[in-house]
């Protein structure tokens, strides 16, 4: 179903309110149905909203059985979601301290603090916002502050000082880029998947993981256009720009006016009124190119290094590399014939996927090496090919032909030597032959370095007995059983006692998402505002209640796989041509199919009201 509605059928509004009534009571559903309107232009509103089908609802312990956990998930938040938004307001109160003191050397110190509690939960016993930032509270978390009274004089019992680190802002994912347009006013939901396409296909971001990276190409286009085109790339230029063309699908502006103000000029400012009136996009590029410097366009500074030299990135064809320039601008020594840039020593190339912030000066010495990115450390007196020290993304390393070796940690770019370096590529080591035929070796890896047989692995104590262990030492290695470094089980935080309710002893321990509670069976993690020494065997068994009530998740059927089949020879050439058409028309079928189905958007949950005291 394509809909970006948020509109729900009088069928699904009477649903939803009756289930309301059944499992929250009557003081949970509002006089009225609830209605809303979307805030994006052009949404697609053909459809209803994303809800739970048919005229009752199933909850989703009705449907767990028939579901895969996935589909659990995905269920049940669209069926809190739908349930929620026919629901009554979250009514609650807070409150804020504020307390001034004066220190031993007589200066004035303000602490805050606040507090909140919520009298009436309403949508929110259905559905909680969650969020994508770890340290946000959640909407229903209360704060208890104990009773005070203005001008209240107080004692500190105690006092801690405590650091505070503040963390950059998350890098852009797919989904909050596109809420950010959204906010903007930005694309249609019909473009979001086109333009994250774009960006990614033209360069100008890669994805590690989920985040998106922006690339130095990225860098170079905007500084290309804030400097010179600085309305192309304004937000309210975007925003404007749709609501014309939304005027022009909506039969209020003619198409062909508009694109010939807007490329043209226009003295009445049809089109966009600031480039029309300016004499149209044609004269604005074509007046500007003269006064475009590729060079520094190209030119992304970083720093200065302690001998004046400024360090820039600069987009080459063939890619980012650094380049070192003297005050002026000037390359630190001159440009070597039919390159780009300086001479080899002040010029080093970028390795690909290296981030921008990870661009540190430690990083940029390092990848210079006193040489232009990489360095001739001579030849191998074996084969004759000259041995290259590069640095990649991972660190330095050295090179001959096909052979690649990481240095070790006790070396250096500056102070490695050729005969280190032949040491280097000379791993992994042969040792010899183990009494079952399998070949024994010593070998430098990820987690250090170690000596293997067939599919078996013992660590080295030094990084020196790579080059040294003997064949004899490395069996007598592998015979002996795997030293597992095992952590002893840390203590509990807090013992509680027994619960009243299932008379299991209770305990706090501390999990890797912070502390909980447990009775050995089932286990709950301490809400926001909870500590491991404040909470009270009453909170500690309602939680653990709650979670033997929703029981374990269900776990998701693993289809059975049919045996393979193995083809059997075709017999003519007039079955094998059959065999092709018809998987020819299988496959277009199912792309055609695939094609149509978009993701559906949510609609936006209410916020919880709150009154202050």
């Amino acid at each position: 179903m394509r809909t970006d509605s948020v509109n729900l059928s009088e069928t699904a509004v009477a649903a939803a309110r009756r289930q309301i009534t059944e499992l929250y009571g009557e003081r949970s559903v509002p006089p009225e149905p609830r209605r809303y309107t979307s805030k994006v232009k052009n949404a697609q509103e053909a459809h209803e909203a994303i809800r739970p089908a048919g005229d009752n609802f199933r909850t989703p312990g009705e449907v767990a059985k028939e579901l895969s956990a996935e589909e659990f998930k995905l269920y049940e938040l669209i069926w809190r979601r739908t349930i929620a938004s026919q629901m009554t307001d979250a009514v609650g109160s807070s409150v804020s301290v504020r307390i001034r003191a004066v220190s031993s050397a007589d200066e004035e110190a303000d602490f805050g603090a606040t507090g909140k509690t919520i009298t009436d939960p309403g949508f929110l016993r259905a559905y909680v916002e969650s969020s994508d930032d770890e340290n946000a509270e959640a909407e229903d978390a209360e704060r208890r502050l104990p009773t005070l009274a203005k001008g209240q004089p107080l004692t500190a019992d105690e006092l801690a000082a405590q650091g505070h680190h503040t963390q950059p802002p998350s890098r852009y994912t797919e989904a909050s880029l596109v809420k950010a347009l959204e906010e903007l006013g930005i694309g249609r939901p019909s473009t979001y998947a086109s333009i994250m396409q774009t960006i990614q296909d033209r360069g100008y971001v890669f994805k590690r993981g989920q985040a998106l990276i922006p690339s130095f190409l990225a860098f170079a286009v905007i500084g290309l256009l804030e400097q010179h085109y600085p309305r192309l790339v304004d937000y309210n230029f975007t925003a404007s720009m749709e609501n014309e063309l939304d005027e022009i699908a909506g039969g209020d502006h003619a198409a062909v006016d508009f694109l010939t103000a807007f490329y043209f000029g226009s003295a009445n400012g049809a089109g966009d009124q600031d480039i029309a009136r300016s004499g149209g996009l044609k004269k604005l590029v074509t007046e500007n190119l003269s006064e475009i410097d590729a060079r520094s366009v190209n030119s992304i500074p970083l720093y200065t290094d302690d001998e004046g030299r400024q360090v820039v990135v600069r987009v080459g064809r063939y890619g980012p590399y650094l380049q070192r320039e003297l005050p002026g601008g000037e390359p630190a020594a001159p440009p070597a014939e039919g390159e780009e840039g300086g001479a080899q020593g002040d010029r080093a190339p970028i390795p690909e996927g290296l981030a921008p912030d990870e661009l540190t000066p430690e990083k940029v010495n390092e990848l210079f090496l006193g040489g232009g990115g990489e360095r001739k450390l001579g030849d191998d007196p074996a084969t004759g090919e000259p041995i290259v020290l590069k640095s990649g993304r991972f660190g330095p390393y050295v090179s001959s032909g096909e052979r690649k070796s990481s240095l070790l940690r006790s070396q250096t770019p500056d102070s490695l030597t050729l005969d280190e370096a032949l040491r280097l590529l000379s791993l992994p080591r042969l040792l010899g032959t183990a009494p079952d035929g399998a070949e024994v070796l010593a070998n430098n890896g990820r987690y250090g370095p170690y000596v293997k047989r067939g599919d078996e692995f013992r660590s080295l104590d030094s990084e020196e007995k790579m080059f040294t262990v003997t064949l004899d030492e490395a069996l007598a290695l592998l015979a002996a059983p795997k030293a597992r470094q095992r952590r002893a089980a840390a203590p509990p935080l807090r013992e509680m006692g027994v619960d009243p309710l299932t008379e299991k002893p209770l305990v706090i321990k501390d999990g890797r998402f912070g502390p909980y509670v447990t009775d050995g069976e089932f286990n709950a993690s301490l809400r926001r505002g909870q500590t491991p020494e404040e909470l009270t065997m009453e909170q500690a068994s309602e939680m653990l209640a709650e979670k033997r009530a929703k029981g374990p998740a269900p776990k998701k059927a693993v289809a059975k796989k049919a045996p393979a089949k193995k083809a059997a020879k075709a017999t003519t050439a007039k079955k094998t041509a059959a065999a092709k058409s018809t998987a020819a028309k299988k496959t277009t079928t199912a792309k055609a199919t695939t094609a149509k189905k978009t993701p559906a958007k949510k609609a936006a949950p209410r916020k919880a009201t709150s009154t202050t005291d």
